[in-house]
């Protein structure tokens, strides 16, 4: 199993029509558009594409929209585990492994409770992983319905079956992050930070990347962080990541938009309404990010 390359990967987005179906015309330009702007992977149908608000044919036609319109420029992962039995959940992940993708993400949440072990967890994934042969895949600490962490021993099982190859980090904990890379040294695997107030010593300690909302925002300042990270643009969007979260994915939309790209703001989601007043902080908080970028 090769190992995805360094740098930013994106939560993509789900572009929709104003009467909430999938805009697939928009989803192919918004592929385009990440890898123009840097990213060296694309992560698909995940918490930002708004996966648990599409069906799973929708989802799968997502993935295959994706993977037919990089054709083969960027790795592409994928979430393939979704409420259900375990049968059900290897089933759809066989399907969405069938449509190209490099990597099926799985969401840990939904193999067990909050409440049950760790060892009940490794029982069912590795069921999981016998009814799913040589699927290469990675976890995705999705914080819903609610947010399970990965322990190093679970992660060192799991490394050691050689299919583990993407980990999304939402632990906020640095520590975490940097035994997660060290017990990962040996594999091809990578460790994908979603933490900005951390992201330059993250990757300084190893990490692969980051798989961040931010980069929704402004992918072409992601990816240009991850080749040389700077204190600065660190500071500037941790300071703003409680606006960046306001009305999320809507703000990102709307910012893109700001910035050219044709996207409607259209969200299946229930989040709060993007109200003049946050739409001038969006706007003053592009003006304040076109200072980092480079000449």
């Amino acid at each position: 199993m090769k190992a995805l390359p360094r740098g930013f990967i994106p939560v993509m987005l789900t572009p929709f029509q104003d009467d909430l179906s999938v805009d697939f015309q928009t989803l192919r330009k918004l592929c385009d558009h990440y890898i123009a702007t840097g990213a060296v992977g694309l992560f698909a149908n995940c918490l930002s594409s708004e996966m648990y608000e599409l069906s799973p044919e929708e989802r799968l036609e997502v993935i295959k929209t994706v993977v037919n319109q990089t054709a083969g420029r960027v790795p592409i992962v994928a979430t393939g585990t979704f409420q259900g039995t375990i049968e059900e959940m290897a089933s759809f992940s066989n399907e969405v492994y069938g449509l190209g993708v490099d990597a099926v993400i799985i969401l840990n949440n939904q193999f067990v409770s909050a409440e049950e072990s760790d060892m009940v967890f490794l029982e069912r994934i590795r069921r999981w992983m016998e009814l799913t042969p040589g699927v290469p895949f990675g976890i995705y600490e999705c914080p819903v319905p609610y947010k399970r962490l990965v322990s190093i021993p679970v992660l060192e099982e799991l490394l050691a079956t050689g299919r583990l190859c993407y980990h999304k980090d939402t632990s906020l904990d640095l520590a975490q992050v940097q035994a997660k890379i060290q017990s990962g040294n040996a594999f091809h695997f990578g460790v994908y930070d979603a933490y900005m107030v951390h992201a330059k010593a993250s990757l300084a300690a190893g990490s692969t990347g980051l798989s961040c909302i931010q980069g929704n925002f402004f992918p072409d300042l992601l990816a240009q962080f991850c080749a040389h990270p700077t204190d600065e643009f660190q500071n500037f969007l941790a300071d703003n990541m409680e606006l960046m979260h306001s009305a999320y994915p809507t703000s990102a939309k709307f910012v893109l938009q700001q910035q050219g790209f044709p996207i409607r703001l259209a969200t299946r989601r229930k989040v709060d309404p993007l109200t003049e007043s946050l739409k001038a902080k969006l706007d003053e908080l592009l003006t304040s990010a076109s200072r980092y970028r480079s000449p």
